[in-house]
């Protein structure tokens, strides 16, 4: 699932490509991912001719603030990834006009949801498992939305400090959980929570309420540094994410355990990743220097 470093860099990219454009159409063949309104023809007569005003980010949720105050919200969830580009429909397929990964890379071939732009460009959603949530809010009752209310504070705002996440962390949970928690912490999910808990060398199972403030302190700075450095370098691509030119992010070559049951530790201290499951999700791990 892309978390917050490959929807932030989503974000920028979008920015710079369709900020200011207009959609003026629109087709998908998975009616169910429009989860508001539920009526394809209304969303279809209520996102044509909207202006683009503003592109951002809350948590993993993907925000185009439009023209007469409606805002459109993508969730790209487990597999989707969004892509600005030409493609034209054959043999009942869409194709991409566009050569190199958009039309190479299998990844970017599970088009469910194509916006159209006043430019001739096209925004679309490539989403293998067809878990992607479209919504189309009027931008005041957005705001009141107890959903979008609800998540926790961006890890990368400068009012996230170590004594801000002291206050938030719960008397109980195991500290993996309670960082991919979004009422919790907004943006962090399985790959981050694996990465910043061995740069910081907490066990995964270490219990909230057992944090010490010295090791909660090197939670935030190893979350802090490493969403900023998977920013850098344009996401994880691991497995589905997707740049929006169809290319892979770079984090996945300098992951040190997610993902990596079986090798070594990368700090050398003869320990071997492993992965145990908390609550339905894997959690990578060096038993001798992220201990319990």
């Amino acid at each position: 699932m892309p978390e917050l470093p490959e929807v932030e860099t989503t974000v920028r990219s979008l920015r710079k490509k369709v900020l200011s454009r207009t959609f003026v159409d629109f087709w998908t063949d998975f009616p169910k991912n429009i989860k508001r309104p539920r009526s394809i023809e209304k969303f279809k007569k209520e996102i044509k001719n909207r202006k683009i005003l503003k592109i951002w980010r809350k948590g993993k949720n993907i925000l185009f603030s439009l023209s007469g105050g409606k805002v459109l919200l993508i969730h790209q969830k487990m597999t989707g990834h969004l892509m600005v580009g030409k493609w034209q429909k054959k043999g009942g397929l869409w194709k991409s006009k566009i050569p190199g990964p958009l039309s190479s890379d299998p990844r970017n071939g599970f088009l469910h949801l194509i916006l159209f732009l006043d430019d001739g460009g096209q925004l679309a959603l490539s989403d293998m498992r067809k878990f992607a949530k479209i919504e189309l809010w009027d931008a005041k009752d957005l705001e009141k939305s107890e959903d979008f209310n609800s998540l926790g504070p961006d890890p990368l705002d400068n009012n996230f400090t170590p004594k801000k996440l002291k206050e938030i962390l719960p008397k109980k949970g195991k500290i993996k959980q309670v960082l991919m928690n979004q009422h919790i912490v907004s943006g962090i999910g399985n790959i981050y929570s694996d990465e910043i808990l061995w740069d910081a060398r907490i066990h995964p199972l270490r219990d909230a309420s057992k944090i010490s403030d010295k090791d909660l302190k090197n939670i935030y700075k190893a979350a802090k540094k490493i969403l900023k450095q998977s920013i850098r370098l344009k996401g994880d691509s691991f497995s589905d994410y997707r740049l929006v030119e169809g290319g892979k992010g770079g984090y996945q070559n300098i992951q040190k355990v997610y993902g990596g049951e079986g090798k070594l530790c990368p700090r050398k201290d003869g320990g071997v990743i492993k992965r145990l499951k908390i609550g339905g999700r894997s959690a990578h791990f060096c038993p001798i220097c992220q201990k319990p």
